[in-house]
C-alpha cells in the first residue's frame, strides 16, 4: 500500500506526524492546526468521515503520519515535559515560528476557490470567538478531581483538538486541573485513564467528523476561513510574553521563532515539490 510512496516522503510524513503528536501535547498549541499547515487534514477527515471509500488512497498517507503522531505525543512526551519545564517559552516559540511559517500557504489554500468579503468576517469572527473563549477559560480557572467521567472528556477535547483546528486540548484542559493527570496516565498506560479517553475520542470522531467533512465539501470557502482565524487566534495567544522580560531571554526566543519559521519553509518546499510531481 505503501509501495509508491517514496522513503524520503515516508520520513517527511512520519516527521510532520511527530510534529503534531508533540503540538498535541505542548501546551496551547492545537495538533489541529498543525494538520492543517502541513496538508493533511482533509485527508483526515475525508477519511474519518468515509473510512472505507477513501481506504486505499488515504492511508498510504495517514499511516506513516499516524506512527509519528504516536511517536510524538507519547514517545517523546517526557523529553517535552523537561523542555517545557527549563526552556517554557523557548519550546512554545519554534512552534510559533512553525506556524507563522505555513501561514502563507494557508492563506493559498483558503482561496482556492475563491475569496470574498464573507471569508473576512468569517476570520474576523472565528478570532473573536476563540479570544473570548481562551479569556474566559484564564478568567474562570476551577480545578476538579479527576475520574472517569472527567477522562471521557479529556478524550473529547482530545479528540476534538485535531478535528476542530486551533481547539487545544492541552488550552481547554489545564484550567481545570485535568491536563497534567490526563497526559501522564496516558504516557505511563494508565487504564483508568487510557479507557475513558479513547471512548471520549472515538464517540467525538464519530459523531462531528461526517459534519465537519460535509462543510468543507458544501461550504469551503466559509469553513476554511474560519479555520484561518481560528489559527491566527490560537497563536497569538500561546505567545509567551512573560518570556520576553529580560534582552537574554527575548533574543533566544526570537532565534527559537526564527528555527522555527525555517523549518515551516523547508517542509512547505518539499510538500510543493511533492504536489507537482503528482
Amino acid at each position: 500500500m505503501l509501495k509508491n510512496i517514496s522513503a524520503t516522503r515516508l520520513l517527511i510524513l512520519v516527521l510532520q506526524g511527530a510534529l503534531v503528536g508533540l503540538g498535541a501535547v505542548l501546551p496551547g498549541v492545537s495538533g489541529g492546526v498543525l494538520c492543517v499547515i502541513f496538508g493533511v487534514y482533509k485527508t483526515i477527515m475525508e477519511f474519518l468521515a468515509n473510512p472505507y471509500k477513501t481506504m486505499r488512497t488515504h492511508l498510504p498517507v495517514l499511516v506513516p503520519f499516524g506512527i509519528g503522531g504516536a511517536i510524538g505525543f507519547l514517545g517523546v512526551a517526557n523529553v517535552l515535559s523537561v523542555l517545557l519545564e527549563k526552556y517554557p517559552s523557548q519550546s512554545v516559540c519554534v512552534f510559533i515560528g512553525l506556524i507563522t511559517g505555513m501561514l502563507p500557504t494557508l492563506f493559498r489554500e483558503g482561496g482556492e476557490k475563491g475569496r470574498n468579503k464573507t471569508s473576512f468576517i468569517a476570520v474576523g469572527l472565528a478570532m473573536f470567538f476563540v479570544f473570548v473563549l481562551l479569556f474566559g477559560l484564564k478568567i474562570f480557572a476551577v480545578s476538579i478531581q479527576p475520574n472517569f467521567i472527567w477522562y471521557l472528556f479529556c478524550g473529547f477535547c482530545l479528540a476534538l483538538s485535531v478535528i476542530a483546528p486551533g481547539m487545544s486540548f492541552s488550552t481547554l484542559l489545564m484550567p481545570l486541573g485535568l491536563y497534567e493527570p490526563f497526559v501522564s496516565g496516558i504516557g505511563h498506560f494508565e487504564f483508568t485513564v487510557l479507557v475513558p479517553g479513547g471512548i471520549g475520542a472515538v464517540a467525538t470522531i464519530i459523531l462531528f467528523a461526517k459534519t465537519i467533512d460535509g462543510l468543507f465539501k458544501n461550504h469551503y470557502n466559509i469553513s476554511f476561513h474560519i479555520i484561518i482565524g481560528i489559527v491566527i487566534a490560537a497563536t497569538i495567544m500561546i505567545i509567551p510574553v512573560s518570556g520576553f522580560q529580560t534582552v537574554k531571554n527575548s533574543l533566544m526566543n526570537i532565534l527559537c521563532f526564527v528555527v522555527g519559521v525555517m523549518i515551516a519553509l523547508v517542509l512547505d518546499r518539499f510538500n510543493e515539490k511533492v504536489a507537482n510531481q503528482k
